[in-house]
């Protein structure tokens, strides 16, 4: 399975959920905003949302500042 983060091709063995990918990426407790193939995916459905070969996701996270 093949997808596009952030731009970049990436390869998965088999279908993932977005909270593993989220997982993987080391971005589990952080306050991120996911949009998969130009909509944004809510947090309470990363668990149940499984990707698809094709599709693309961008992942942005959010940076505090003062």
């Amino acid at each position: 399975m093949e997808i596009s983060l952030n731009g970049e091709s990436r390869r998965f063995a088999s279908p993932i959920s977005i909270a593993v990918l989220v997982d993987q990426l080391g971005y589990a407790g952080k306050r991120i905003a996911v949009e998969r193939n130009g909509e944004i995916v809510p947090r309470s459905r990363h668990a149940e949302t499984l990707l698809d070969n094709g599709d693309r996701l961008e992942i942005v996270v959010a940076v505090g500042g003062g």
